[in-house]
C-alpha cells in the first residue's frame, strides 16, 4: 500500500502502517500473536523519469507506473515497485500485462495497446525492520532521553 501524492513522512507512515496492517481488504488484520514474526518495509520512491518507449525500464532496477486510458474511456494507473518483477520471473511484457489488469482493463491486450501507455520509471530506497529491531530501538531511544524505565508493549494506538 502506498501513495504517490505528497505526505507529511511522519504521519503518512503512521496512516499506512495502520491500514496496511488492520485496513487492507486483500487480507484479515494483523494480530497481535503475528506481531514476533512480523517484518515491516518501506519503500521511498525516487528519481521519477517518463519514458517514450513502455520497454524503456530494467526488470529489477526501475520500479513502473503505468497510466492508460481503460475500454470504458476512463483514465487509470498502477504501479509495482522495482523487485516485483524480477521476484515473479516476469519480462517486460508479462511485468506490463499484469499492471493492466492491476489496473483494470480487461479487454484483450494488443502491442498497439501497450505503445499507448504513458509509462514512468523509478527507483526505490528499500528498509525494512523485524518487530524485535523496532523494540529494541524503541526501548534504546527511550533511556537514551533519560527516562529510565522500560516502555509498555507496543499497541496500534501508540
Amino acid at each position: 500500500m502506498g501513495t504517490f501524492s505528497a505526505m507529511n513522512l511522519h504521519s503518512g507512515l503512521r496512516e499506512y502502517t495502520l491500514t496496511s496492517a488492520l485496513k487492507d481488504s486483500r487480507f484479515p488484520p494483523m494480530t497481535r500473536d503475528e506481531l514476533p514474526r512480523l517484518f515491516c518495509s518501506v519503500s521511498l520512491l525516487t528519481n521519477f523519469e517518463d519514458v517514450c518507449d513502455y520497454l524503456d525500464w530494467e526488470v529489477g532496477v526501475h520500479g513502473i507506473r503505468i497510466e492508460f486510458i481503460n475500454e470504458k474511456g476512463s483514465k487509470r494507473t498502477a504501479t509495482y515497485l522495482p523487485e516485483v518483477a524480477k521476484e515473479q520471473g516476469w519480462d517486460h511484457i508479462q511485468t506490463i500485462d499484469s499492471l493492466l489488469r492491476k489496473g483494470g482493463y480487461k479487454a484483450p491486450i494488443t502491442n498497439e495497446f501497450r505503445k499507448t501507455i504513458k509509462l514512468t520509471r523509478y527507483r526505490s530506497e528499500k528498509m525494512t525492520l523485524s518487530y524485535a529491531e523496532y523494540l529494541a530501538h524503541r526501548q534504546h531511544h527511550h533511556f537514551q532521553n533519560g527516562i529510565g524505565h522500560p516502555l509498555p508493549p507496543y499497541n496500534h494506538y501508540s
